[in-house]
């Protein structure tokens, strides 16, 4: 693949990869234990933190790369994360991972490309709350949705709502997501002057 006439090779690309099979195959064994912690086990697990630093790679690979080479990143590093988690954690969970991994990545990086142009914080922390969106509700629901362990009722005290575990997780980890969207954009503005952004060339997608 080339880049304003040079080629990109596979070792340029090593990092964004590895970053993205790491966080991957981290957040689906985090994802079985609950945040135990101030008794939030029904509401958060830990993998709900680990998993959204993968947007962040993804935004930093688009801006550098551009949105092609971003595929590219994440086609590599769904197809390693789902073969690694099969062994971390069940095969359920890796192929509900793969699945939503795929799409809401793909999803963030539709989105950062249509909004590269503008404030440079509104393309970042579009692309991750999109992604993030169609990420957890495919997760929770591929992976949970029917488990006994994970389908039992539970009341939330504050509103008298009663959901199946593994909705009431999703909520609560996407709200973890969407904050950590904008956390993210500390990191993602601070390596914005080390990063030369990617030019369009004409008909370039």
């Amino acid at each position: 693949m080339k880049l304003a006439g040079s080629e990109i090779t596979f070792k340029t690309l090593a990092l964004p990869v590895l970053s993205m099979m790491a966080v991957v195959a981290a957040s689906n064994v985090l994802v079985q234990h609950p945040v135990e912690a101030f008794g939030l086990q029904e509401v958060l697990t830990w993998g709900a933190f680990s998993y959204p630093v993968a947007f962040l790679v993804n935004d930093l690979t688009n801006r550098r790369f551009g949105p092609a080479v971003a595929r590219q990143v994440v086609y590599f590093g769904f197809a390693l994360a789902v073969v690694l988690s099969i062994y971390l954690a069940t095969p359920r969970i890796a192929l509900a991972s793969g699945t939503a991994f795929l799409f809401g990545q793909l999803l963030d990086i539709g989105v950062f490309n249509r909004l590269r142009r503008m404030s440079w914080w509104q393309a970042p922390l579009a692309g991750s709350l999109f992604g993030s969106a169609i990420d957890t509700a495919l997760f929770f629901s591929l992976a949970f949705a029917g488990d006994a362990d994970m389908s039992f009722p539970v009341t939330y005290a504050s509103t008298g709502i009663t959901v199946p575990l593994w909705m009431g997780l999703a909520y609560f980890d996407f709200l973890v997501k969407a904050a950590c969207a904008l956390l993210a954009l500390l990191p993602y503005g601070a390596l914005m002057g080390w990063l030369k952004p990617w030019r369009a060339a004409p008909g370039a997608r």
